[in-house]
C-alpha cells in the first residue's frame, strides 16, 4: 500500500527536512510540495492524496483554513506540523490524525505513519466491502443480505475487551466493561473506572474506533460514556441533560449529542 503524500510548509528547509525523514519509509510517495495554503488546497483537489503533512502557521491561508477548504470533497488524512505546542487541542478538534512538533523526531514520525497506515487500511477495507455488497445486491440479493449480517457480527467481535494503559511507569490491563467514562485533554485521555483514573496517550477519535459504539457513545465533544453504566437521566436547561453514572458521577450531555439520550427513553 503506497501512501500518496503532500507536504505543506512556507519554509522550504522544513519541507526538505521532512522529505529526508520520510525517505526511510518506502511506502510513502511524495506527490507534491506546497509553500502556502492556497497552493495546498489546489494540489489536494488535483492529486487526491492519502495524507497531507500540514504546517499550521503560514501567511494567508493557515493550516486550519486548508482543512476547512476541504469540506466539500473527500478529505485526506491530515498531520499538523508546527513549532508551537499551543495549537495542539485545536488541531485534534479539526480531526487531525496526529500533531508533530518541529523539528520532527524520526521515532515520533514512525509512530504517526503507523497510525496513518492503520486508518488507511480500515478505510480501504470498508470501501472494498461496500463495493462488493453493491455488486452482490444486483446479481445475488440473498448473498448481499447474508454478507451484511456477517459483517455486523464480525464488527462487534473486533472491538477490544482489554486495553493496556501505561501510566506512572506501570502497565495496567483495563477491562473495557469497567470503564465508566473517558474525558479528552488534547492528545491524552483520562480513563475513569470504578476505582481508578488512568491517563492514556491517544486521541479520542482513535480510541472510539477501539470501543463498541453500541455501548460507548460520545455525549460531549470531549467525553465518552459507557451507556451500560448510566442509571439516571436528569433534564437540564436549553435541551441539555445530565447522565448519572453508577459511581454517582454526573456527565452533561450537550445539545449536539442529545440523540444519545433517546436510547433511554422508551
Amino acid at each position: 500500500m503506497t501512501i500518496r503524500t503532500i507536504l505543506v510548509d512556507d519554509e522550504p528547509l522544513a519541507i526538505q527536512g521532512l522529505q529526508l525523514r520520510l525517505e526511510a519509509h518506502d511506502d510513502v510517495e511524495i506527490v507534491d510540495t506546497c509553500l502556502n495554503g492556497r497552493e495546498a488546497i489546489r494540489s489536494i483537489k488535483t492529486n487526491k492524496p492519502d495524507l497531507v503533512f500540514l504546517d499550521i502557521q503560514m501567511p494567508g491561508f493557515d493550516g486550519f483554513s486548508v482543512v476547512q477548504g476541504m469540506m466539500e470533497v473527500e478529505p485526506p488524512l491530515f498531520v499538523f506540523v508546527t513549532a508551537y505546542s499551543d495549537h495542539a487541542i485545536r488541531a485534534f478538534e479539526a480531526q487531525a490524525t496526529d500533531y508533530l512538533m518541529k523539528p520532527v523526531e524520526p521515532e515520533r514520525l514512525a509512530d504517526t505513519l503507523e497510525r496513518v497506515r492503520q486508518r488507511l487500511s480500515e478505510k480501504r477495507g470498508q470501501e472494498e466491502a461496500e463495493r462488493l455488497k453493491e455488486v452482490l445486491t444486483e446479481v445475488a440479493p440473498e448473498a448481499a443480505e447474508s454478507m451484511g449480517e456477517n459483517h455486523e457480527t464480525h464488527a462487534s467481535n473486533r472491538y477490544e475487551k482489554l486495553i493496556n494503559i501505561k501510566d506512572r511507569g506501570q502497565i495496567f490491563r483495563v477491562d473495557v466493561d469497567s470503564i465508566e467514562r473517558i474525558d479528552a485533554a488534547g492528545d491524552y485521555m483520562c480513563i475513569y473506572t470504578g476505582d481508578n483514573t488512568l491517563i492514556l496517550r491517544e486521541t479520542m477519535k482513535d480510541l472510539e474506533k477501539r470501543l463498541d459504539p453500541r455501548r460507548f457513545q460520545r455525549v460531549h465533544r470531549s467525553t465518552i460514556v459507557n451507556l451500560d453504566l448510566v442509571k439516571q437521566v436528569k433534564p437540564h436547561t436549553n435541551g441539555e441533560c445530565f447522565l448519572v453514572l453508577d459511581s454517582g458521577a454526573q456527565v452533561k450531555v450537550s445539545r449536539s449529542y442529545r440523540d444519545v439520550v433517546a436510547r433511554f427513553v422508551h
